[in-house]
């Protein structure tokens, strides 16, 4: 988090709001963002209801939850995902400002 925390303003000028979820309780979950001062909206799910919706694998032998990244444009549908094979297969900050530039500067038709 601290590379997306890094970049945090490039990602506010692709009109990108950043949201994290984690399985761990709400306590817990405000208490590591607060320590952290982190710039963008943590949401605890420890029922793993949203994590499992958007297919993030949880792999107890690999330490628990593998990093899955998703772009959701402003019509809800989700234009790329990310599923990691580890917890440090984290595609870079200019893999994804790309994918927003390239996604932002199409033409959407309804």
């Amino acid at each position: 988090m601290a590379q997306l925390r890094q970049d945090h303003q490039r990602f506010i000028e692709q009109d990108t709001e950043i949201l994290v979820f984690g399985r761990e309780d709400a306590a817990t979950f405000s208490g590591y963002w607060q320590k952290n001062n982190l710039p963008f909206v943590g949401i605890s799910d420890p029922t793993l209801t949203v994590l499992k919706l958007y297919g993030q694998e949880v792999n107890l032998f690999k330490l628990g939850r593998i990093p899955a990244q998703v772009i959701i444009d402003k019509q809800g549908l989700a234009r790329f995902a990310h599923y990691g094979h580890s917890a440090s297969d984290i595609p870079l900050n200019e893999e994804i400002l790309e994918v927003l530039k390239t996604m932002n500067n199409e033409l959407v038709y309804l």
